[in-house]
């Protein structure tokens, strides 16, 4: 068993075997007097909730619920937080679940105090200076998926319904004050979100090393998560009770997610896309897109595939024998191989393949890529065929 310690890069995180039961410690820190929990419908009746609403009862804190956030939350869901944050008088947000849970708090916290509309803000350019700063609500991160990182994160990625595309809400002021690290909320999660949510992790630490830019620091910390999650996820998705590996998981997203400042790819570019369209989970799109990125990508990243395998024992160190143990590892977790098993359309390959290369993560892929690329990418990945 891993011990409870607090640490502070690039928030402040308090880790740790139960540490939920501190939630009320961390609100008198911030002098939050009346928060709002900020959740999914899938997680607001189980007994991690539960957990979460006891500790702040026993305190004798005052608290509201929000539990309408979609799998992909989209600028409603957040119109309807800032609603509820502000009729309950809340001055402060935790923001407990996964990925989607903790982008629509941040966001909701963000937007509380904002007179501007949601997309005034999307991160383009100088946008996030327009905003009010002092009027951000404090937030708490509380994640129960070891994935997407969102708890260690300046910006939110929200679906904009009326152009069906995933746009990134940025200001640094969102990055949560204190995150809690608590592997027990962690147990009780389905295998297959167990599994999405890991290779989500994942890619955010494969991309983040293999990003061009120069970032020494982002980069080992990218490497060493990688490690984690190759030693761990297994172990987290056939045993969701062993501590050690539930820890480590959650260490590694949080690892994973600071270390993508240093850039993402096309793997996000092309999930960004489908999940604005069709509403495809994040860590599925991005678990089966990897290999066929991989392929893509590998005369820019081979000398980095070899300098990894090495790192992580891979035999016959190179980007094909990379791409293999990532076949392997998605075999074990039940991943399917293609988008077409997926049940993903052939249809509109234009406009998806436009639509990621417009993303703000191909700016930072391993090669520069084209909009004729990732229509190559989309038809590999949706029929499955690695050779490029």
């Amino acid at each position: 068993m891993k011990p409870s310690t607090n640490w502070n890069y690039p928030t402040t995180i308090w880790f740790g075997h139960n540490r939920i039961k501190d939630i009320a410690n961390a609100l008198n820190e911030l002098k939050i007097k009346k928060p709002l929990i900020v959740t999914d419908s899938a997680l607001v009746s189980l007994p991690i909730m539960e957990d979460l609403k006891n500790a702040l009862k026993k305190s004798g804190v005052t608290f509201s619920v929000y539990s309408n956030v979609q799998p992909n939350p989209t600028e409603k869901n957040i119109q309807n937080g800032v609603e509820i944050f502000k009729s309950s008088k809340s001055d402060g947000v935790i923001a407990f679940g996964g990925g989607s849970a903790l982008d629509a708090g941040k966001t909701i916290a963000f937007m509380s105090g904002q007179k501007l509309p949601i997309w005034d803000f999307e991160d383009v350019g100088d946008n996030y200076k327009r905003a009010d700063t002092k009027s951000i609500a404090p937030i708490i991160a509380i994640p129960t998926t070891a994935g997407t990182g969102s708890e260690v994160g300046r910006a939110s990625v929200i679906t904009d319904t009326k152009n069906h595309s995933k746009k990134i809400i940025f200001h640094p002021k969102m990055l949560p004050s204190i995150v809690i690290l608590d592997p027990n909320l962690t147990y009780a999660l389905p295998k297959r979100i167990t599994a999405w949510t890991g290779i989500d992790a994942l890619v955010h630490a494969i991309e983040a090393y293999c990003a061009p830019t120069y970032h020494p620091m982002a980069e080992g910390i990218a490497i060493e998560a990688i490690k984690l999650i190759k030693d761990n996820l297994p172990r987290a998705y056939e045993e969701p009770t062993n501590e050690d590996a539930r820890a480590n998981m959650l260490v590694a997203a949080t690892m994973g997610a600071t270390a993508f400042q240093k850039g993402l790819g096309s793997v996000h570019s092309l999930a960004h896309t489908l999940g604005g369209l069709y509403d495809m989970p994040h860590g599925l799109a991005n678990s089966i897109i990897l290999p066929y990125a991989l392929a893509q990508n590998k005369d820019a990243i081979e000398e980095k595939m070899q300098k990894l395998c090495r790192f992580l024992d891979i035999a016959n160190p190179s980007t094909q024998s990379f791409i293999g143990f990532i076949l392997s590892l998605r075999e074990m977790l039940e991943i399917p191989h293609s988008l077409k098993e997926a049940k993903i359309p052939y249809e509109n390959i234009e406009n998806i393949a436009n639509t990621a290369f417009n993303d703000p993560s191909t700016g930072t892929n391993a090669k520069k890529m084209t909009p004729k690329e990732f229509e190559v990418l989309f038809e590999k990945a949706y029929n499955g065929d690695l050779e490029f």
